[in-house]
């Protein structure tokens, strides 16, 4: 399965942990995967992903001693519930804000060490390819 990073120009720690993500179909009809439906199949399963652990966080959990031990040692002792309580995502506002965010040059997505310039670009992943998305930093005063 192709792996997703995240990275910022200018820090040396990833933006999250790489994940492996499941291939898309290679084709709908005759256009195939393009960047556009690349970054939204990505994004609609990030939606689906932070939705579950949000269900989760929401179950009453008891913790271990060595676990309250170890987030003692950390600074802070959780159960996982928020306060906050549950946040709605709107899946079409994530993803149009997403496809915004790349026209206006915020991140770039490289697949296997090529930039990909043009959200109706065909792409193609192997099993083993790697999409970065590497975000950019603004810089003040210019």
């Amino acid at each position: 399965m192709p792996v997703v990073t995240g990275k910022a120009v200018g820090r040396k720690k990833p933006l999250f942990a790489d994940w492996s993500w499941p291939l898309v179909p290679a084709s709908d009809g005759d256009e195939g995967l393009t960047l556009r439906k690349l970054i939204d199949s990505i994004v609609r399963e990030q939606v689906a992903a932070f939705r579950s652990r949000q269900a989760d966080d929401q179950m009453l959990r008891v913790l271990t001693a060595p676990q309250i031990a170890s987030a003692a040692e950390r600074g802070k002792i959780a159960l996982g519930q928020s306060e906050v309580g549950l946040q709605e995502v709107d899946v079409d506002a994530a993803v149009g804000a997403a496809l915004q965010a790349f026209e206006d040059g915020l991140y770039l997505v490289v697949i296997d060490e090529v930039q990909r310039k043009c959200l109706d670009e065909q792409v193609f992943l192997e099993e083993d390819s790697r999409i970065t998305f590497l975000r950019l930093t603004l810089l003040a005063g210019g």
